[in-house]
């Protein structure tokens, strides 16, 4: 069973954070914002993840310290479950629509990290989340992750659709490069002979 369970403690967050990469997509997300809360539900629904996030922040300043701490645990747990990555996909893709915005990503799980992304958010905030802040959960999930992850906005114009848009591609993508290639499931997907 991949599934791990994440704390972390700094004076600006206080989280708890369980993952199971093979499960059936169920979450409780508490984060102390209601759109991220609604952001890792997606997240979680479309990578067919079971994911709990609970996070004291000191939401009284913004969110910034939240979501990126969150990103942070978030990334730790998928790296640490996936281990030597041995029999995975390695990699994963989608272009997918939300309503009129098209969000294309890919992932690759290399031990490389770094995002990539051309995201044109129309507006600065979707209720009192500062959509900046969707490119720094990113940013942090990646680094911590050890994955390469392209984003792009291929169109779109509502703010809350096109985050929306980016939260269920990258479940996707996740699900489909974490799961288990049967053909090559004892085998390294590299030719290195590690990632």
């Amino acid at each position: 069973m991949r599934k791990i369970d994440i704390k972390r403690e700094t004076y600006e967050t206080k989280i708890n954070l369980s993952l199971e990469i093979d499960g059936k997509g169920k979450s409780s997300c508490d984060t102390g914002c209601g759109f991220l809360n609604h952001m890792l539900t997606l997240f979680a629904k479309h990578g067919m993840f079971d994911l709990e996030v609970k996070c004291d922040g000191d939401t009284d300043v913004d969110y910034h310290h939240t979501v990126e701490d969150i990103g942070i645990c978030l990334g730790r747990a998928f790296r640490e479950t996936l281990g030597d990555k041995i029999g995975i996909k390695r990699y994963g893709d989608i272009i997918l629509p939300m309503d009129e915005t098209l969000i294309m990503a890919a992932v690759d799980i290399s031990g490389r990290s770094g995002v990539y992304s051309d995201l044109s958010i129309p507006t600065e905030k979707v209720g009192d989340f500062d959509t900046e802040l969707c490119k720094e959960f990113y940013i942090a999930f990646a680094r911590e992750a050890g994955i390469t992850l392209h984003i792009r906005q291929i169109a779109g114009e509502n703010s809350h659709h096109i985050i929306e848009g980016v939260f269920k591609a990258v479940g996707r993508v996740m699900r489909e490069a974490c799961s288990i290639d049967e053909r090559a499931k004892d085998q390294m997907p590299s030719t290195k002979g590690m990632l």
